[in-house]
């Protein structure tokens, strides 16, 4: 009998033990994954469904940037001289379909009329209109073939020219598009006016192309060479994507090229942002910074 109890006692003590080891490895290996997973590298969230056409993920997403991307290297000074004197400021957006609107829910929702509404807001008490000539398709030669009836003759303060996108597409020469971009911002410097290149798009469409990244460097070079800011579109977006981890779903149209409704206006809010501080920032200063 007393042998019969302490084997109990032993098939009991075992079983004890095999529950808390079972308990203890438990606790030590359950959160193991979890802890891994953190570490990992993060990589860009995508949504369960693509987001509806036009749709503004506001309330998921904030529309910010880092300082060195929103701030131009040059002074606007005649937008500047324009807004002392009190008079209208013209503004002038000329390009192809990101500047027409495509990919917007409305016209109210593209980038130069979202601009309009920023601005107002940001210099308030002076009368501004913001001009769309974007033409969807065109190509730099066809815009600068538009100068004179289409920004010219609306004596514009300020010309805002995105370029670049369907001579990439179309897989057309860097060399010839240099000749293009070059003249046609001589071109709107001779008429007294304030120029603002805006680059290409950051979209799965164009990043499939060998051209894009010349292309940038293109636009980027010629902004320097003849001292006129850049509003570099495609960084901004890269870090919308890149760092901010926001999915291409979230700003890029269903077509996988085009902006939204959410990217057009945060495309504007900054964009504002960078006009207003460069009119109101000394000439003199401005110019002895150097270009980015």
């Amino acid at each position: 009998m007393a042998a019969l109890h302490a084997m109990a006692i032993a098939t009991a003590a075992a079983a004890i033990a095999t529950v808390l080891t079972a308990s203890a490895f438990a606790q030590v290996t359950v959160p193991r994954p979890v802890a891994a997973a953190r570490a990992a590298p993060i990589k860009p969230a995508e949504p369960a469904a693509p987001l509806p056409a036009g749709a503004a993920p506001a309330a998921a997403f904030a529309c910010s940037a880092p300082a060195e991307l929103v701030r131009f290297a040059y002074p606007l000074p005649h937008t500047a001289r324009r807004l002392a004197a009190g008079g209208p400021l013209v503004i002038v957006a000329i390009g192809s379909s990101s500047t027409a609107g495509a990919g917007a829910s409305s016209p109210a929702a593209n980038y130069p009329s979202r601009l309009a509404v920023e601005l107002k807001q940001r210099l308030p008490g002076h009368d501004i209109q913001v001009i769309n000539r974007g033409v969807n398709g065109e190509e730099t030669a066809q815009m600068v073939a538009r100068f004179a009836t289409d920004v010219i003759a609306a004596h514009p303060a300020l010309v805002l020219w995105q370029v670049g996108t369907n001579s990439v597409l179309r897989d057309h020469s860097l060399a010839t598009h240099s000749g293009q971009l070059n003249g046609g911002i001589a071109r709107l410097k001779e008429a007294g006016a304030d120029v603002v290149l805006i680059d290409m798009q950051f979209a799965p469409r164009l990043l499939a192309k060998e051209e894009t990244d010349g292309m940038e460097h293109q636009i980027a070079l010629a902004a320097k060479a003849a001292s006129v800011d850049l509003f570099n579109r495609f960084a901004l977006m890269r870090n919308w994507h890149d760092v901010q981890h926001i999915p291409f779903d979230a700003f890029v149209a269903p077509d996988q090229l085009h902006m939204n409704d959410w990217s057009y206006a945060c495309v504007a809010k900054l964009l504002a942002a960078a006009i207003a501080e460069a009119t109101r920032r000394p000439v003199v200063s401005a110019a002895s910074r150097p270009p980015r």
